[in-house]
């Protein structure tokens, strides 16, 4: 088999209906979050640090019936054991959402590697980490920042701008668009299939398939491209990498890529937006980060570990207890790796954001064996982000407190950040 034979009109393969539970999408407000919380909760998504520490006090593992029925622990302890417990959790699905996709996905999954079980976990992640070492990273910098200074440029003349939708969100996207080799003029697209994948869990069965679909059919049609014309690129190199003395199949080359895609937007979009809207409303450690630069790399840390913008899912693989409460095979788990972050068991003063905070072994990149491959480069990213606004922009303010608005479901980040500069 030639890699072209692999992907001359490899179809888009829908899950066979017998396979997939789906469940009745569960819209009304929430009752209490101990029994009914939902991550998809508008009042959820605005005040996610208030309600974590309230489950923390009186129900550290909420229970909630919708989404076939999902659990949400609140302390680092609980989220670190099953994080790291491939035994009793599977990850072959990690996004809850209103249908579980079938058991046969694992252990690969349908978005290799986060979505694989061991061993075949191990082997597929370690594809990747060539991709994202420390050198690697740096050889992205200088481009990212001189983006970054295009996207400030483009504000001048003005006293009010977004700094999510007009600079957080541009700046992930446009890496990783170079990184897969992928045309800049197709990055307004990328906003949308994020959206669609992390936002739009409870569409009707329908309208989620159309929208993986046309991913899918995108990512493909980019494979297609780069097998007639290789290129010194992620995706040429993950068409030509092989796995047990094979090239990868169709679906672990394109899942993959929609992995990185996904993945490694919105994550750093959020953090990217959520430490200027922290800096907006904290104008000391605004001031302070502009005259003393050299704290910036400490400040990230405390950033990406008090505003983790990352909450994962498992699956239940048969009846188990954890914690005091007893889960059933199939239920979901949700991994609020930030409200992990925020635990006082774990951190002092875990509440407060400390912007030289010393200490700081944070889970904002995961815990256990997926644990993000991408960590070096997120960090890259948001450090760089920070540097080119707080050197072009060193005062800036909100410009409507009531305009902005935190996404829903499991990655956590202003959406829409009106901010006043100059």
């Amino acid at each position: 088999m030639t890699v072209d034979d692999r992907f001359t009109d490899y179809p888009f393969q829908q899950a066979d209906p017998d396979t997939v539970v789906q469940f009745e999408v569960m819209d009304g407000p929430v009752t209490d979050w101990a029994t009914d919380f939902s991550h998809m909760d508008e009042e959820y998504a605005a005040n996610a640090h208030e309600i974590w520490d309230d489950l923390r006090e009186r129900c550290p593992i909420a229970r909630s019936e919708r989404f076939g029925g999902t659990w949400l622990p609140t302390r680092y302890e609980d989220v670190a054991a099953i994080a790291y417990d491939t035994e009793n959790f599977t990850s072959r699905h990690i996004i809850v959402g209103n249908f579980r996709p079938p058991m046969d996905l694992a252990p690969v999954g349908s978005v290799p590697p986060i979505s694989s079980d061991p061993p075949f976990h191990h082997d597929a992640r370690k594809l990747l980490l060539p991709a994202f070492t420390k050198t690697n990273t740096a050889k992205q910098e200088p481009t990212t920042r001189a983006f970054c200074h295009s996207l400030i440029d483009a504000f001048e003349g003005r006293d009010v701008v977004d700094a999510a939708t007009e600079y957080a969100m541009h700046i992930p996207v446009r890496v990783i668009a170079d990184m897969l080799g992928f045309p800049t003029e197709d990055t307004p697209k990328f906003k949308v299939f994020v959206e669609n994948a992390l936002e739009g869990i409870n569409r009707s069965p329908e309208e989620r398939q159309a929208s993986t679909e046309e991913l899918f059919t995108y990512i493909l049609e980019q494979i297609r491209d780069h097998v007639e014309n290789p290129r010194d690129d992620l995706t040429t190199y993950l068409i030509n990498a092989e796995l047990y003395g094979e090239k990868l199949s169709p679906q672990h080359v394109a899942g993959t890529m929609i992995l990185l895609l996904i993945a490694g937007i919105d994550t750093t979009w959020s953090a990217i937006g959520a430490s200027l809207w922290h800096l907006a409303e904290n104008p000391e450690d605004r001031k302070r980060l502009v005259a003393e630069p050299e704290l910036r790399a400490t400040a990230v840390e405390e950033f990406l570990r008090a505003y983790a913008p990352v909450t994962m899912a498992r699956l239940v693989k048969e009846d188990v207890e954890l914690g005091g409460v007893k889960m059933k095979k199939e239920d979901w788990v949700l991994l609020p790796f930030p409200a992990a972050n925020r635990d006082p068991e774990r951190f002092e003063d875990a509440d407060k954001v400390i912007i030289d905070r010393e200490v700081n072994r944070h889970a904002a990149f995961g815990l256990g064996i997926h644990r993000c491959a991408g960590s070096h480069l997120a960090r890259m990213e948001l450090r760089v982000a920070l540097d080119v606004w707080l050197d072009r922009i060193p005062e800036f303010t909100l410009a409507d407190p009531d305009g902005v608005r935190w996404s829903t479901g499991q990655i956590r980040g202003p959406r829409a950040l009106p901010m006043r500069i100059g």
